[in-house]
């Protein structure tokens, strides 16, 4: 698999279907209502993004590619706002305004990045005689100038047209242009031809002659539902157990998935679809395309809610997995400065924060779980760099470390407020402050700002110390001491 990805603005994509308007209301749970046995969110930030086929036509977007959504929204607010949104992430907004139907809006309330309620507000029709043949009128105008169509269906009515799906195929293949199509229900015969259906294993079930309880019936399964309806191939994505492609000339081809830690797993097939589409309409091979797809479901798995890939991050998680720095060293927290150097890169392209701190960590105590705490609330990311057992015991005298730099590092690891964990044999965490470059540098209040190794350098590109107040009373050796004596 290359570790250099295509040129995707050479790629205009059609995306059409159930287009929606995710709405996010963010905050924190403290207490009970004393009216009934319900949390009180207390609300600490707003934001929508595209959804549907707009969460799509958003990861084609942030590829690169020409992106061009065509669906149905209401003439309302939502609709306005979700225009705003399209122009905002340089979609070419071809939506159609139906006053009989609201523009489909999912409400999220969360909390502590855990989901406690959606509201959908939703009108489930399919298209009136005017709407199916204006949309149409535009596909046919727009298909002739792209080099792939995906068809996004939520079952929210626009693609259970009758006849509709079928025309769409038709003449996106009168011009050579393939259809990837995202399934829902039970009536794939609307998706007859098309090139490649990309259901999950609960989709596929759905169609399915039998169940498949393992691998070998999976794929017998499979290649009956892809000749079944048409299609020239068929990705099943399965979750932790990676995919599954299969296609007409090709033995059926098994992609496992990379180890990572799964925050949220909305909208990853509209990313698989995406990255799908925009490989094959560059001129990759299927094969080829699906394992990239398969490396950016791992990526955005580790998001949370509906939020798109970029280039960038695609790019430095296939040069992970490329280099054997695999998901599953992630998942654990530790790994080479290359790799960190790879994992801070995605992390910064996704617009997070990066906080650095470094220490000893001997005998992990309250006071450390504090100055820990302290700084992964400056930012989004925290990585720990620890002092390995030469460096201690040079620092700090032949009876120490306590405890093995192995011994630290599981314990580092095991906290929530860790991202990431580096050992360095240094004296100093200058080589990893210069190869990072945290956007934040934190120690303890012990210290004075110009104290502080890697300050200089830290302030030199524009991020920033900070000093987190100790607790009082905690200190490794006053520990040890204890104990000894």
């Amino acid at each position: 698999m290359p570790t250099t990805l295509p040129d995707f603005g050479r790629a205009r994509i059609l995306v059409l279907g159930d287009v929606m308007l995710d709405r996010y209301i963010m905050g924190e749970v403290r207490r009970i209502s004393p009216e009934a046995p319900v949390p009180i969110l207390r609300i600490k930030e707003r934001y929508e993004v595209p959804g549907g086929a707009g969460n799509v036509g958003n990861n084609l977007a942030k590829l690169g590619c020409e992106t061009v959504l065509l669906g149905v929204i209401g003439d309302d607010a939502e609709g306005a706002l979700l225009r705003g949104l399209c122009i905002q992430n340089e979609m070419h907004d071809m939506l159609l305004i139906d006053k009989t139907r609201p523009t489909i809006t999912k409400t999220r309330i969360v909390a502590k990045d855990q989901q406690l309620l959606r509201l959908d507000d939703e009108q489930l029709e399919v298209l009136t005689d005017f709407a199916r043949t204006e949309l149409l009128d535009r596909f046919e105008k727009s298909v002739a100038r792209c080099r792939a169509v995906v068809l996004s269906d939520y079952g929210k009515g626009i693609l259970q047209t009758p006849g509709f799906s079928q025309s769409v195929i038709s003449l996106a293949g009168k011009h050579g242009v393939p259809v990837f199509v995202d399934p829902k229900g039970k009536e794939w015969e609307r998706y007859y031809n098309s090139t490649c259906i990309t259901p999950n294993g609960a989709e596929l079930e759905d169609v399915a002659e039998a169940p498949a309880q393992g691998e070998v019936e999976l794929i017998r399964e499979a290649e009956k539902v892809r000749e079944r309806y048409g299609a020239e191939w068929l990705l099943v994505t399965r979750g932790s157990k990676g995919m599954c492609l299969l296609g007409r000339q090709n033995a059926p081809l098994v992609i496992p998935t990379i180890a990572r830690e799964v925050y949220d797993v909305s909208g990853a097939g509209d990313t698989v679809i995406a990255v799908l589409a925009a490989c094959v309409a560059c001129g990759l091979h299927f094969p080829e395309a699906a394992r990239i797809a398969n490396t950016a479901a791992g990526i955005v798995v580790g998001k949370l809610g509906t939020q798109p890939i970029t280039a960038s991050e695609l790019q430095y998680g296939l040069q992970l997995e490329e280099s054997g720095i695999n998901g599953i060293r992630y998942a654990g927290k530790s790994g080479s400065l290359e790799s960190a150097q790879l994992q801070t890169q995605a992390w910064r392209s996704n617009g997070d924060k990066i906080v650095f701190t470094n220490g000893c960590f001997d005998l992990l105590h309250p006071g450390h779980i504090h100055l820990l705490e302290e700084a992964k609330g400056l930012g989004d990311r925290l990585i720990v760099g620890l002092n390995s057992d030469a460096s201690v015991k040079r620092l700090k005298g032949p009876r120490r470390p306590i405890l093995s730099e192995n011994d630290r590092l599981v314990l580092l690891k095991a906290l929530s407020c860790v991202d990431l964990v580096i050992i360095f044999d240094e004296d100093t965490p200058i080589r990893l402050i210069e190869a990072l470059r945290p956007d934040i540098l934190v120690k303890g209040s012990d210290y004075l700002p110009e104290q502080v190794v890697g300050r200089e350098i830290v302030e030199s590109y524009g991020g920033r110390v900070a000093l987190v107040s100790l607790m009082d009373g905690y200190s490794t050796t006053r520990i040890a001491e204890k104990l000894a004596s």
